[in-house]
């Protein structure tokens, strides 16, 4: 099975829970800046999950990349993810529009943590399907960034019951731990002979 369906299917997923979450963000009935403070809450978690869906259509990207046969397990942990990821927008806006709640901030976190666990079965799917000694595989290592992005889930997710800030300077650190690429995974796919 060739994986561009794979790619156009899940990008399309990506980009219609972005505009989603947009929509969530209504206009104000006033025309004046300060009829958009009631807005900032809203805007801010916008923010935060743009950034997070960006994080994960950038590294989706790298881990198809060097994908070269598609199979049965690896759609269904395609879809897995995809389930989780889609879950993102309810928890933005239930965020935003009470400005951070302990409840929202918990179901937010375990919605990202529900994310990243998937995200690991794929890869951990795909490393499998393509070898051990393969680009993807030689590229993720082991993987420090994820495993710690999984404790200050978990952290995020406690805090959120007792301090809600705590709570969101978690998902924040995770957020900006994946904003910058790791450029190791591109040289090595450069090296391989597979740039995209």
């Amino acid at each position: 099975m060739n994986k561009a369906r794979l790619e156009a299917f899940s990008d399309g997923v990506l980009a219609i829970i972005i505009t989603i979450m947009i929509l969530e963000i209504k206009v104000p009935e006033g025309n004046n800046f300060t009829d958009l403070i009631p807005l900032f809450p809203k805007f801010i978690s916008y923010v935060l999950s743009f950034i997070y869906v960006g994080i994960y259509w950038n590294n989706h990207h790298y881990l198809l990349h060097g994908l070269t046969k598609v199979d049965g397990k690896i759609l269904w942990a395609n879809l897995h993810l995809l389930f989780w990821l889609s879950l993102i927008p309810v928890s933005t806006g239930w965020m935003g529009e009470h400005s951070f709640s302990k409840a929202a901030m918990a179901l937010y976190g375990l919605i990202l943590l529900l994310s990243a666990v998937a995200y690991f079965i794929l890869q951990q799917i795909i490393i499998k399907n393509e070898g051990k000694d393969s680009v993807l595989a030689k590229a993720i290592g082991k993987d420090r960034r994820g495993k710690a992005s999984t404790v200050l889930y978990i952290l995020g997710i406690i805090f959120s019951f007792y301090n809600e800030w705590i709570s969101g300077a978690c998902y924040l650190i995770v957020a900006l731990m994946w904003l910058v690429p790791d450029k190791r995974i591109e040289k090595l796919f450069i090296s391989a002979g597979k740039k995209d």
